[in-house]
């Protein structure tokens, strides 16, 4: 009776209610995977070309420079698309569970997409992880999560040939009367990465070695620090579910001040208030820091742009950085 007359009873009760319904509803959504994956016939395809799913357009892109015309390729997750908050829908899960081969980062990006992914693999449906194919001595240990990995991999050219390799070899086992073409398809693409680097490590010499700081919106683009020689800092962690906290702002307005750094950049994946919260902070203790521009981090721009390619992109970055804070 007294935890009745308190309202104790009933709010216990409705939370119970949600846990159970959140767990019947994520119970029936991969009952539904399932089902859609084992009804498929690869027979009813449309087109005989392999039929190939990645993540981010990022992924997308790289994966179209080796695949060519010889695959049927579909990109789940557009322009501004964060992948770390991005769930699959019904139609991206019937999409997966038509494909030949899937393509995704991996190293927790597309967090909310893990029990799909495992799902698909359990139905022997070919997953490919791309950032845990590469070589774990090159990849950035997480500051928060022992054990995990920096999952932005693509900020460093030199870790994209790995993946454009892996690409190559993926298609060449799932269609090995194309290998010629993928394989020559590779030697251009890894040619033309080739020439980013250099396009970025000159573009970067231009810049005096002390003003090479990059303050953004989260924490993309570490591998670009660590290969480039520019000191990164993030306000958010390198996932977008963290949050950016009050001492957060305070840790970067201090840096800010201290450095006399002249700019701070947002995301065209993540929300810009934070960083605008940043730029207050600082202006309030008489500091004048402008936003220098937009750049891009966990998704390309728009398609049919020069930035809506992972090299158009790269160098979009790196120039507006550098003109920035010049």
């Amino acid at each position: 009776m007294l935890f009745i007359k308190n309202g104790n009873f009933h709010k216990t009760m409705r939370r119970r209610s949600k846990i159970r319904f959140k767990s019947i509803t994520c119970t029936l959504f991969l009952s539904a995977t399932l089902f859609l994956i084992s009804s498929c016939d690869p027979s009813a395809r449309k087109s005989s070309k392999l039929n190939v799913i990645t993540t981010t357009n990022i992924f997308t892109d790289i994966v179209h420079n080796i695949g060519g015309d010889s695959i049927q390729l579909q990109g789940l997750m557009g322009a501004g698309v964060d992948p770390h908050l991005y769930k699959a829908s019904e139609g991206d899960v019937s999409k997966l569970s038509q494909s030949d081969l899937i393509f995704y980062a991996g190293l927790h990006l597309e967090g909310k997409m893990v029990d799909i992914f495992e799902k698909m693999k359990s139905v022997n449906k070919t997953t490919v992880s791309l950032g845990e194919a590469i070589d774990k001595n090159l990849l950035i240990e997480s500051k928060n999560f022992g054990g995990n990995y920096d999952p932005h991999t693509w900020f460093n050219v030199k870790l994209v040939k790995q993946m454009a390799d892996q690409v190559a070899k993926s298609l060449t086992k799932a269609d090995p009367k194309s290998a010629a073409y993928y394989k020559s398809n590779n030697i251009r693409y890894q040619k033309e990465l080739d020439e980013l680097e250099i396009y970025i490590r000159t573009k970067i010499e231009s810049l005096p070695k002390e003003k090479r700081i990059l303050v953004t919106a989260h924490d993309a683009f570490s591998y670009f620090g660590k290969e480039y020689g520019v000191q990164v800092l993030g306000l958010q962690g390198i996932s977008t579910a963290t949050e950016a906290g009050v001492k957060d702002v305070q840790r970067l307005r201090d840096f800010i001040i201290e450095t006399k750094l002249n700019a701070i950049f947002i995301e065209s994946s993540v929300p810009r208030r934070n960083i605008e919260a940043l730029q207050n902070a600082v202006e309030k203790d008489g500091h004048v820091v402008q936003i220098g521009g937009s750049l891009y981090s966990d998704a390309l721009g728009s398609p049919n742009t020069d930035e809506g390619t992972y090299i158009g992109m790269f160098k979009y970055n790196v120039n507006t950085m550098v003109e920035s804070l010049k």
